[in-house]
């Protein structure tokens, strides 16, 4: 349960206030593990992983609940950008509590000899990008969306990612999505949800239709 602490006064990153338990000392928590004991507020780690549909939807959907509570949420896309999707109007209604931010150019190219440069340029940028607002204490929640793809095809350090995440301020939520969460990141995060896929429309021959995979 959140606290009633969401308010227009609340800080991102700070944290949050709220009347202690009974008994409990009214010294505020050092730590995220003392907000924790007191019933408050805890960043967590959590990956959406796995071969079925749902990942980024999972993830989507954790924002609007977050953004709902008043926190302020941030979208990294690191690979989508040429398609217009459903997400981007839907999160614009909710102003500045949940932005999304397409880095990408809509696909990688994969299975050559080498690794096409501008796809290495806009993986780091946007990596680049998710350090500064990790580190930044603006945002309540950030969703790093298909960065495990780009860790998947080489194109970004796991072991680099891992380090920000466990050194991200203490009430930062933090998720990650994709196929082949790398096990270096599996170790540190606090939930890990794998889709399997049990049945799809496209093995019936239904292609991908707007609203809902896009």
């Amino acid at each position: 349960m959140f606290p009633d602490a969401f308010d227009a006064g609340h800080v991102p990153g700070t944290p949050v206030s709220f009347s202690a338990p009974a008994g409990a000392s009214e010294t505020p928590a050092e730590s995220a593990a003392d907000i924790a004991s007191l019933g408050g507020r805890q960043g967590l780690v959590m990956i959406f992983t796995g071969a079925g549909k749902g990942k980024t939807t999972a993830a989507l959907g954790s924002g609007f609940r977050a953004a709902g509570n008043g926190m302020r949420v941030l979208m990294l896309q690191f690979i989508k950008g040429s398609w217009h999707y459903g997400e981007l109007d839907a999160a614009a209604t909710l102003g500045d509590n949940f932005q999304i931010r397409p880095m990408g150019r809509g696909f990688i190219k994969v299975g050559g000899a080498e690794t096409d440069p501008e796809d290495l340029r806009l993986i780091h940028e946007a990596w680049a990008e998710a350090e500064r607002a990790i580190q930044s204490g603006e945002w309540d929640m950030i969703i790093l969306d298909e960065i495990l793809y780009a860790i998947g095809y080489g194109l970004l350090d796991p072991e680099a990612v891992a380090r920000t995440l466990t050194n991200r301020p203490a009430l930062l939520h933090v998720l990650l999505t994709g196929r082949n969460a790398h096990p270096s990141l599996v170790a540190i995060a606090d939930t890990v949800t794998e889709m399997q896929e049990r049945k799809h429309a496209y093995q019936r021959g239904i292609q991908a239709q707007r609203g809902i995979e896009y």
